[in-house]
């Protein structure tokens, strides 16, 4: 898998990375070239609007400065000179001209409508331009001119401002419905008048509406064949936010007239005076669009001068060559892959080969070969002398086992023997500690015996004395002397169960026939004391109907020991579960007995010495500690009676300790018992 990728690495991961970058940055500077193409042609717009100004300056100047001029001013006649300057106005080609006095008003104009407004006498105020030129000064700026301003110049102006608003999406809210102010270039320069001193000529061009104007600026930026094909550019002239002059279509014949500039757009160029450069959603498409603000007389941002090309083409254009890219990059890819394949191949499969055949012969199969001839590069030499290592390794391999089958075969003639002397030698060793334990266990138990039994037929004979001394005064105090006579007992039966382990054939008495479901009921009610202070229930499912061959007490004692067990191992409450049934074993008769809880359970690594001496699973010294003789001497007297016993215990689901006794033949029915252990014990 490595040889595999670092074939693939090249054209898979690495040619795409490098792909994915170089294509990134051609994407960036493709979109950067677009924003430097629309700021170049703003730039164009721009210098055609300014020559506008700087043309428009000119001919004022030198219509001032002609001896035409010269010869109507001194003739002093108005109407001579209103039409001179109708005549010259058409000529120039401007919208408006008109002279004003040295006072500022104005003694004539063209159109003629307008003659007879100036400054005095609650007239508007004058433009910056007037000012200047009345002082001497020539100059041409952009102003907006409101309904009135243009009015008085010429109705048919005004009507031509006049444009209904279209509403736009995205553009700031308003309730204006028509734009009717209108953008003017004005010019003024001064001039001499024949008997009153200084005077200026004004004239200016109303861009509102003027298709020529804007028409001529689309045509300088984009002539034809400088936009891909689909592509259009666009020139508009705006009054603050509206369309009052451009080539941008709203629909099919009619021009964008009224429609608004977005508010992120606004809000750029007129609020913050940027020039905007980036694509812009213009009337109904996507441009990239270039838009810098118009500033006029006093400074103030009254409105933009936008160009910008349709950007749909050019995304075609980007994904074209993105699609063309990754075509070719497929194809690279479709060609490369199978012959990289090829080569790499030509590596890994013999190692693939090699790798197989060595995990054969760790798994013992001697006889796998590689199969790869023998060719003339490193790897196939290397698969050749493989193949003759594994022949030769073959070969020492069949002469080692031979060795080894006769050296098996000597070991295990040897090891019979010594198997043999060990467990001859584990029988003794059993049967001395065992000795050893018995003889201790003796020793022990008549040292108990002898210390105890004792006091206890002391304390029995002065009890017997006391007992006849007082004779019928024994009355009130019977209680007490009984309750003396129990305990008395209770220390007997414990010396006597310490006895019956440690020398059990001694306590041995006749076999006496028992039902298993009366000696139950006797073992729980002597622990009937133990239930009252848990919270445990008893399940009973006695259904034996054989009758077993025991002694009733070591039967007894057994069941005892196994109840207490199980309630010792639910401290927190459970079910303790006691049955019988008729079960054979080995061919024979019998009743299985089983005492089963829902505790702790005993684990598995300690359950195979619950039944010896002195093991115990119960904290030693606390209140329910143990000596560890209870199962061993259950067992002993389930094994003496001919019987088996067996511990089992799921995990996480408590114990079962269960024991078999064989059923009681007639004769032994019959038979009258008796309680050796309970005579003996006496």
């Amino acid at each position: 898998m490595r040889l595999l990728a670092i074939a693939l690495l090249p054209t898979l991961i690495i040619l795409p990375a490098v792909l994915a970058l170089v294509v990134t940055w051609w994407t960036n500077q493709f979109d950067r070239l677009l924003i430097s193409k629309v700021n170049g042609d703003l730039t164009i717009a721009r210098q055609y609007l300014d020559r506008l100004m700087e043309r428009s300056d000119e001919t004022l100047h030198a219509l001032g400065d002609s001896v035409a001029f010269a010869r109507v001013a001194g003739t002093g006649d108005a109407a001579a000179m209103a039409d001179f300057l109708n005549e010259r106005r058409k000529a120039m080609g401007l919208d408006f001209l008109y002279l004003l006095d040295a006072s500022g008003r104005r003694v004539a104009t063209s159109p003629t409508a307008a003659s007879g407004t100036g400054a005095p006498g609650g007239a508007p105020p004058l433009w910056p331009v007037e000012e200047r030129a009345l002082k001497g000064h020539a100059s041409t700026e952009i102003d907006v001119f409101g309904p009135a301003d243009l009015e008085r110049l010429s109705p048919e102006l005004a009507q031509r401002a006049h444009i209904a608003l279209v509403p736009t999406p995205g553009a700031v809210p308003t309730t204006r419905e028509v734009e009717d102010r209108g953008m003017v270039v004005q010019s003024g320069t001064p001039v001499e008048m024949p008997g009153t001193g200084s005077a200026a000529l004004v004239g200016g061009i109303l861009l509102n509406q003027n298709l020529d104007f804007i028409d001529t600026i689309n045509d300088l930026v984009y002539r034809p064949g400088s936009l891909p094909e689909g592509s259009a550019g666009t020139a508009t002239l705006f009054v603050e936010d509206v369309r009052v002059s451009t080539n941008v279509r709203l629909f099919e014949g009619r021009r964008a007239l009224g429609t608004r500039v977005s508010q992120e757009v606004r809000n750029a160029v007129l609020g913050e005076g940027r020039v905007w450069l980036d694509r812009a959603f213009v009337v109904n498409d996507w441009y990239i669009s270039a838009y810098e603000p118009v500033v006029d007389s006093h400074g103030k941002r009254i409105g933009m001068l936008y160009v910008g090309f349709l950007e749909a083409p050019f995304l075609a254009l980007k994904r074209a060559s993105l699609a063309a890219v990754a075509v070719g990059f497929l194809l690279v890819a479709v060609v490369a892959i199978p012959v990289l394949l090829r080569w790499a191949a030509a590596i890994f499969r013999p190692l693939e080969a090699m790798n197989a055949t060595i995990a054969q012969v760790e798994t013992g199969t001697l006889s796998a070969r590689t199969g790869v001839p023998a060719t003339s590069d490193e790897i196939g030499r290397v698969a050749h002398h493989l193949d003759a290592m594994l022949d030769l390794l073959q070969e020492r391999d069949a002469e080692l086992r031979r060795w080894t089958d006769e050296l098996d075969r000597r070991v295990a003639a040897r090891t019979r023997e010594l198997e043999d002397a060990n467990a001859e030698l584990a029988a003794t060793q059993r049967q001395l500690v065992m000795s050893e334990k018995l003889a201790a266990i003796g020793e022990i138990t008549a040292g108990v015996a002898h210390e105890i039994n004792n006091p206890v037929a002391v304390i029995q004979g002065n009890l017997d004395v006391a007992r006849d001394v007082l004779g019928a005064a024994v009355g009130p105090v019977k209680t007490e002397f009984n309750l003396i006579d129990q305990q008395v007992h209770r220390i007997t039966v414990i010396v006597s169960k310490l006895l019956q382990f440690a020398r059990p054939a001694e306590f041995a008495g006749h076999l006496d026939p028992v039902d298993p479901a009366e000696v139950v009921g006797d073992a729980l009610l002597l622990v009937q004391h133990l239930l009252a202070r848990s919270e445990i229930a008893v399940v009973r499912e006695v259904t034996a109907a054989r009758r077993v061959v025991m002694n009733r007490v070591e039967v007894q004692q057994v069941l005892i020991n196994l109840m207490v067990n199980a309630i010792h191992a639910m401290p927190k409450g459970g079910t303790l579960t006691l049955a019988t049934t008729d079960a054979d074993q080995n061919g024979q008769a019998g009743v299985l007995f089983r005492v089963s809880d829902t505790g702790t359970g005993i684990p598995p690594e300690r359950i195979g010495r619950v039944f010896d001496p002195f093991f115990t699973t119960k904290p030693l010294g606390g209140a329910e500690g143990g000596t560890g003789l209870g199962l061993s001497i259950s067992y002993t007297l389930v094994e003496r009676a001919g019987g088996t016993m067996r511990a089992e215990s799921p995990p996480g689901a408590g114990a079962t300790f269960a024991f078999w006794l064989p059923e009681a033949g007639p004769e032994e029915a019959d038979a009258p018992g008796r309680d050796a252990a309970a005579a003996g014990g006496a």
